[in-house]
């Protein structure tokens, strides 16, 4: 989508609450911006992550890799919050049943 020359916005803020972190994302997660997503994951110690990515407005192959990698670094206790794009593309992708995809 045409924005006019203005760059998407993207973020991603971490929110800690004693063993639990929650990542809130929004904006486009690609190869530019997938990193720091995964980045802000790690940045404080915890035993259970919550990715919302429920306003995400794009998200590429670069994302679901950060996102698989986040799967694998806290088995069992990863969940994610899609947006509607988000679970569409991890539908696509053969994704749409693992167990940290949460429900709409």
């Amino acid at each position: 989508m045409d924005q006019g020359g203005i760059p998407p916005v993207f973020s991603a803020t971490a929110e800690v609450d004693g063993d639990h972190l929650r990542v809130v994302v929004s904006g486009e997660v690609d190869m530019a911006t997938a990193d720091t997503m995964f980045q802000t994951a790690l940045r404080e110690p915890a035993r259970h992550v919550t990715l919302d990515l429920r306003s995400v407005t794009f998200f590429d192959s670069a994302a679901i890799h950060a996102v698989v990698r986040l799967a694998q670094r806290f088995p069992g206790t990863l969940a994610v919050l899609p947006s509607r794009q988000v679970r569409r593309v991890l539908e696509v992708s053969g994704l749409g049943e693992q167990d940290w995809l949460l429900p709409a």
